[in-house]
């Protein structure tokens, strides 16, 4: 382990500071903003504030969290843009499970992987 990965040497980043604020409705979901601050605590306008978005929805399995970055600059950009932010995360959920699902169906098993052996994939 290098000496700069040490948990004598971990510190955090005075220069990259931001405050997180959760903000809910308490019924669909929660905004979380990312605020940047200065070392002294006051607001750094010179960085902008980040929105994300936050759900969860109902699987036969239980609830499944649901976030994605909104591209708002205030808090009422944000609360609007929220449905297409939930969206657009569930759009890249799916795209990925077809993608992890095309890869499984396309490998080639062979009878030394059904007894136990080492994984061929072609």
């Amino acid at each position: 382990m290098s000496e700069e990965n040490t948990l004598e040497n971990i510190k955090i980043d005075g220069s990259n500071l931001w405050k997180e604020e959760n903000i809910t409705d308490l019924k669909v979901g929660n905004i979380r903003r990312l605020t940047p601050i200065k070392i002294d605590g006051t607001e750094d306008d010179s960085r902008t504030a980040t929105y994300s978005a936050t759900t969860n929805i109902m699987t036969p399995s239980g609830a499944l969290p649901i976030s994605g970055e909104i591209d708002a600059s205030t808090l009422a950009e944000a609360v609007e843009k929220f449905p297409d932010a939930i969206n657009a995360a569930v759009k890249k959920l799916q795209d990925e499970m077809v993608r992890m699902q095309q890869e499984q169906a396309s490998k080639i098993v062979t009878p030394d992987q059904l007894r136990g052996g080492n994984d061929i994939i072609v």
